[in-house]
């Protein structure tokens, strides 16, 4: 197999770290299939990085919070390119009190979350294993590592996908397909998230991390093979470090000043 006719997979590709996954990928002369939410400008964005980087770049807008829309993308993806590289990038915040959200509200993070993680991988799996050396690099959180009050369901996704890739990483050792999971803290995607990250004080600073050096950071490590990858080894130590009893009315009493600012 050519490497310059396979395809890298981002999903979540509009904005914020997909963007800036998509960005990196290019750079190194890897073709790209972008994945989005329609009316967030992907065409602009795909031929856009076509002509600057001289790469072969296709877009899909669908709404990954509905399994028969998951299936017709890795259906066409299956049909149409040879996948050596997935990025699982699409994924839904959210802080709210439990008692306020609706079930849509419940249903759509876990669908986008965990179900569409597990099925795009899943379902692409067959395509990766037929390549020379394919990656998956699955994007969890630092939430994963604490559940926190009034981001009740988010959290709980999130430790899903770091789980999930970590078994998934063991299962596919001796095979050419290498799986890795990133743990980032808050991004600066723009001045509405900075502005809402900082009222948490302290601790939400401390992981406000830069989309493009994060991204950097992960398709250097997925090459380089690093199974969990940390861009933030600060927030990580106090993570693993803090016993549950504090991180948790930590975290929960940052959140609500967020939600009551």
């Amino acid at each position: 197999m050519d490497i310059k006719e396979s395809y890298a997979v981002v999903t979540g590709a509009s904005q914020g770290l997909g963007k800036a996954f998509a960005e990196n990928l290019a750079k190194k002369k890897i073709n790209l299939i972008l994945v989005s939410l329609p009316g967030q400008h992907l065409k602009e964005l795909t031929r856009e990085l076509e002509i600057h980087y001289h790469i072969k770049a296709h877009y899909y807008e669908v709404d990954l919070s509905v399994n028969e829309n998951v299936m017709k993308l890795t259906a066409w993806l299956n049909e149409s390119f040879d996948v050596h590289i997935l990025i699982n990038n699409a994924g839904l915040g959210g802080t709210k009190k439990f008692t306020e959200a609706t079930s849509d509200y419940i249903n759509t993070i876990l669908q986008v979350n965990v179900t569409a993680t597990s099925l795009i991988t899943h379902q692409l799996l067959p395509n990766l294993l037929r390549q020379p050396k394919a990656y998956i690099l699955n994007v969890s959180s630092m939430a994963a590592f604490s559940p926190i009050g009034f981001k009740t369901v988010y959290p709980a996704s999130k430790t899903f996908i770091h789980s999930f890739s970590r078994g998934l990483h063991e299962e596919l050792k001796g095979t050419n397909v290498f799986v890795s999971v990133v743990n980032p803290g808050a991004m600066k995607t723009n001045t509405d998230v900075c502005k809402r990250i900082e009222k948490q004080g302290f601790l939400g600073k401390l992981t406000l991390l830069n989309p493009d050096k994060v991204a950097s950071r992960c398709i250097q490590q997925l090459f380089k093979k690093d199974s969990v990858i940390m861009v933030n080894p600060i927030s990580w130590l106090v993570m693993k470090v803090l016993p549950i009893w504090i991180k948790l009315p930590l975290m929960t009493q940052a959140i609500k000043r967020e939600i009551e600012a």
